[in-house]
């Protein structure tokens, strides 16, 4: 069981409403596509970090909560509205998580799931709701979606987004290893040469880091995005990858965002 797990049950429950306006020292997030497992680990990632003071996610039914800070919006994708009373500022900050579909249980299914021609759309919508920063995550593991899904988000109209006035915006890239990322011990690197040889054959920059690493470096990312300089960034596959080798990934954010130099980060080295 998951700490999402315990704070939520799907059902016929009755959901807040006529929620109000928060001071502006009260910071509120909003996650549209909680539901897969980077969109759940992502939601749990910013509750467990308490920077926001309400964090809310986009339902298509109604959610009962359990957990203080926790708030299910009932979205309806294709009509862009919701099923409740909002304050005219939804969120100071949104995520939307794009992610492969599962089944672990009934509850993702009652999570608003984005599709990759809704972008634009939901963007759009976000945004004539007081959303100021917004941060467009990718799956952190592109090779294995399928076909459809792969050609949908590389269709993501980015550019039209950009334009829609957000202070910030921020596009987080699939997780990769640099290209050059290698041990620097020989006796490490004839390790990892002979554990190549056992590993599917899957280049190891195309190999996927785990789901909740690359969660708490978005979770990172959206509590420090509204207090950096105006403007649109790509977070590429390669400062992802970086920053799921840290444990704390808060100092490269904050020099990552500040335009400074990046701190160093030696590879895990692999075991036998």
């Amino acid at each position: 069981m998951t700490l999402l797990n315990d704070a939520l049950r799907a059902g016929r429950t009755t959901t807040k409403t006529g929620a109000t306006a928060t001071s502006s020292s009260v910071r509120t997030a909003l996650v549209a596509g909680g539901g897969g497992a980077l969109g759940s680990a992502v939601l749990e990632a910013l509750l467990a970090g308490r920077r926001f003071a309400t964090v809310r996610v986009l339902a298509t039914r109604p959610l009962s909560t359990a957990m203080h800070g926790l708030e299910p919006i009932i979205h309806d994708e294709a009509l862009a509205a919701t099923a409740q009373p909002l304050p005219a500022t939804i969120a100071d900050t949104a995520l939307i998580v794009f992610d492969r579909e599962r089944h672990a249980n009934g509850r993702e299914l009652a999570f608003l799931r984005p599709a990759p021609d809704g972008l634009t759309r939901l963007a759009a919508w976000l945004h004539q709701r007081g959303v100021r920063a917004l941060v467009v995550v990718l799956p952190h593991s592109f090779a294995t979606l399928p076909d459809a899904l792969k050609a949908g988000l590389a269709n993501l109209d980015e550019h039209a987004v950009a334009a829609m006035g957000f202070e910030q915006l921020v596009f987080v890239r699939a997780a990769q290893a640099p290209a050059d990322a290698r041990a620097t011990q020989w006796l490490q690197r004839l390790a990892d040469a002979m554990l190549a040889q056992m590993q599917i054959m899957v280049a190891s920059t195309h190999q996927p880091v785990r789901a909740v690493k690359v969660a708490r470096f978005v979770a990172e990312l959206a509590a420090q995005l509204g207090y950096s300089a105006a403007g649109t960034r790509v977070a590429p596959p390669e400062l992802v990858w970086q920053a799921a080798q840290m444990r704390d990934p808060a100092p490269l954010v904050q020099a990552w965002l500040a335009a400074r130099e990046l701190p160093e980060v030696n590879a895990p080295r692999r075991r036998w």
